[in-house]
């Protein structure tokens, strides 16, 4: 008799592969109006990821699932930063997020001791959470870049994951293969990811393969213990329109490939990230691409903004991008906001930043023809009809803002708006329809 004992099911994709569906398997089956075992399946295999530590479960946090045949996610970025540290102004962003319908926030402060501000989001908020561990080794380990160790490193991951992190970006694929084709080849904008280029920097002058990669099992054994989904970081995605699906991109995304068959195997749930500045003809060759190197894991992308000198206008050129990327296959949209490649973006820049956002991820699921994504436009054209506009701000993806710019210009003829007034379309066919005399001359 054997006295082997059973590995214990940790992670989603444990329960999952043993045939269990968990409570969040049910939670997101419900919220996208798909059955449980269609959940099960997908988790089982990796095209869908469900990011929630257990730490976070715990604490009552929403089950989401990002990946095939689901809603298109968004992910708000927030966080203190070194030369602007205003921890309120952090938590009116929260607050922005979780009220506008975002899915995810990711934690990126830079500043200081930062363990507070992550624990308290991880107490407070329902909704996914994701970190970038190296922007936080800096600070946490009171050391120089280049003065981090391997071990530093990982127990900044071990921090972030004891807390309840429920995604985390991490730069695994930039090995010294990698950084060999980008030397080789060449760019325009060389690395634009922040996390990449300090881990670029660090083996450049230590000589060191990337710990990330080197050490990649002893990583997934830290995700597999809290079930952090690791979301693969794109070190070298592009950061204008000219590095756009180059040699050090695609090189890259080989690695990355590579990598969720390691995590899989260790029962660590994946989602692969993305570019970046992309060309609107690109877009939909490069989500296919992306897929197929990797397996059909979640994808999450920045964009990718269509163009290089939308400055001060980066959420639509990002929003353009988003809707074809996700509309093409990806599954997680980062936002952009009005202040990309500027500045610290502000409450405001949020909120532009998410609602673009959020459009573009909706455009996306209609076309996708996710499960009911175009029941609310259907009840938005019904309201329309009716000029109910009671029934509008109760479709409308942002209310407040909608309802706001209505009530400021108010029209002389009731049910209608400044725009056209007594002449509405609407109104007017309304009028007939109901055997009413239209006379624009007037008043009725």
């Amino acid at each position: 008799m054997s006295t082997q004992t059973e590995p214990k099911l940790v992670t989603q994709i444990d329960f999952a592969r043993a045939g269990q569906i968990t409570p969040q398997m049910k939670k997101v089956a419900e919220r996208e109006h798909r059955d449980p075992e269609y959940i099960r399946e997908r988790v089982a295999d990796g095209r869908i990821a469900i990011p929630a530590n257990i730490v976070h479960i715990k604490k009552g946090m929403r089950a989401f699932g990002v990946g095939e045949g689901l809603s298109t996610k968004v992910n708000v970025n927030l966080g203190i930063s070194g030369d602007k540290a205003d921890a309120a102004e952090e938590w009116k962003k929260v607050k922005i997020a979780e009220d506008f319908g975002a899915d995810a926030i990711m934690d990126l402060s830079n500043s200081g001791k930062t363990r507070q501000f992550r624990q308290q989001l991880i107490d407070e908020t329902p909704l996914m959470v994701g970190t970038v561990p190296m922007y936080d080794a800096i600070g946490y380990m009171e050391k120089p870049l280049v003065k981090l160790t391997k071990d530093d490193l990982f127990e900044v991951v071990r921090a972030h994951a004891e807390d309840g992190v429920d995604f985390m970006t991490i730069h695994c694929g930039i090995n010294k293969s990698v950084t060999k084709t980008f030397k080789e080849t060449g760019r325009l904008m060389n690395i634009v990811s922040r996390g990449g280029s300090l881990l670029f920097g660090w083996m450049e002058v230590t000589g060191n393969e990337n710990p990330f990669y080197e050490y990649f099992d002893e990583l997934l054994e830290i995700c597999h213990e809290y079930d952090v989904t690791i979301s693969l970081g794109d070190s070298c995605r592009p950061g204008c329109l000219y590095d756009s699906n180059d040699a050090t991109e695609t090189a890259e995304m080989i690695e990355l490939g590579k990598l969720c068959k390691r995590a899989w195997a260790a029962g660590v749930q994946v989602m692969v990230e993305g570019p970046g500045h992309m060309a609107i003809d690109e877009i939909a060759a490069n989500m296919k691409l992306q897929k197929r190197l990797c397996h059909n894991a979640p994808f999450y992308v920045l964009g990718p903004l269509v163009t290089d000198i939308g400055v001060g206008y980066d959420h639509i050129t990002a929003a353009i991008g988003g809707a074809i990327s996700a509309s093409s296959g990806a599954d997680f949209l980062c936002y952009v906001t009005p202040a990309e490649h500027l500045c610290l973006p502000n409450a405001q820049d949020v909120l532009d930043g998410l609602m673009a956002t959020k459009i573009a991820a909706h455009a996306a699921d209609i076309a996708k023809k996710v499960p009911h994504a175009r029941d609310m436009d259907d009840k938005m054209g019904q309201a329309r009809r009716k000029l109910d506009w009671d029934a509008m701000w109760e479709c409308a993806l942002d209310p407040v803002t909608g309802k706001k710019r209505y009530e400021e210009s108010p029209a002389a003829t009731e049910g209608t708006c400044t725009m056209c007034g007594k002449m509405c379309a609407v109104r007017t066919v309304n009028k007939v329809f109901e055997g009413t005399t239209i006379d624009l001359g007037m008043e009725d």
